[in-house]
């Protein structure tokens, strides 16, 4: 039984950008790197991308579609646009993933063809895009749910999804009972943390109070990394005041995904027929 590769998300170096992330994978050792497309014009670059992949000798494993609130203008406003860009993107940078967010509420078009873009994905450059779970957004006492699909994209249904560990605090969902409803679907994970807070922290994974190493130690038990599954850290260092400072943070990141990824000696062991 394969142990899944650690990528690093380029977001995890923030403020920094795209190229301090490859420098940092390089340095600690990660398996990879998830490319987020955002404001920093490197990360819609492909031929910058493809440099600093080759400088440092890393490869890009994911590449997280620009969904945010702070992207909705990156390449052009039209979300439909913006998710078939970054499908070819991976697709020529020799990933096999995006990671992509249900639409907002206010793209209903979107919305509408959601479902139909993401099988395309697979059929057109064979690029899977599994659906991330999202949370509610808290302003007081007021919640709501800015997506037309809901938070929890197993209540739709898709072929793939990305579980992330902050989202599910941030939403106070159960994050191994979500797993379970993703199934042998599951075939991303934003290795992360929250303290069940209703805001999106992204903490290191074990210092807030979701079910890390649980997590981990199921996947690492399944067919997760020989179904071609990616663990990737995604863990906010935006304010750290130094690179050592932040280094710090992914180093012990990359090591909780180590020790606890590594499958267990029942698991390991193949059985006699």
């Amino acid at each position: 039984m394969r142990v899944p590769p650690v990528a690093l998300s380029t977001a995890s170096v923030y403020p920094e950008g795209v190229a301090a992330g490859f420098e940092i994978a390089a340095e600690l050792g990660y398996d990879g790197v998830e490319l987020m497309i955002w404001t920093d014009p490197v990360s819609q670059d492909p031929r910058a991308v493809e440099r600093l992949a080759h400088r440092h000798g890393v490869p890009i494993l994911a590449v997280h579609a620009p969904c945010l609130a702070v992207t909705q203008r990156v390449w052009g406003a039209d979300p439909v646009h913006r998710l078939r860009r970054t499908v070819e993107v991976a697709a020529r940078l020799g990933a096999r993933t995006v990671v992509v967010h249900p639409p907002f509420r206010w793209q209903r078009r979107y919305a509408g063809v959601f479902a139909d873009e993401v099988a395309r994905a697979r059929e057109v450059h064979d690029v899977t895009l599994p659906v991330e779970n999202m949370f509610p957004v808290t302003r007081g006492a007021i919640s709501t749910v800015p997506y037309a699909l809901g938070h929890d994209p197993t209540e739709v249904g898709f072929g793939a999804y990305t579980l992330d560990l902050s989202h599910t605090a941030a939403a106070g969902v159960d994050a191994l009972d979500l797993a379970e409803r993703m199934g042998d679907r599951l075939t991303h994970l934003h290795l992360t943390d929250g303290s069940g807070a209703p805001r999106d922290e992204h903490l290191v994974p074990g210092r807030g109070a979701q079910p890390c190493a649980e997590v981990c130690q199921r996947l690492a038990d399944s067919r997760f990394a020989d179904a071609g599954g990616t663990v990737v850290l995604e863990v906010s260092t935006r304010r750290c005041r130094t690179r050592q400072e932040r280094t710090g943070l992914l180093a012990e990141s990359l090591l909780f995904a180590r020790l606890h990824l590594t499958p267990t000696m029942q698991s390991a062991v193949p059985t006699r027929g």
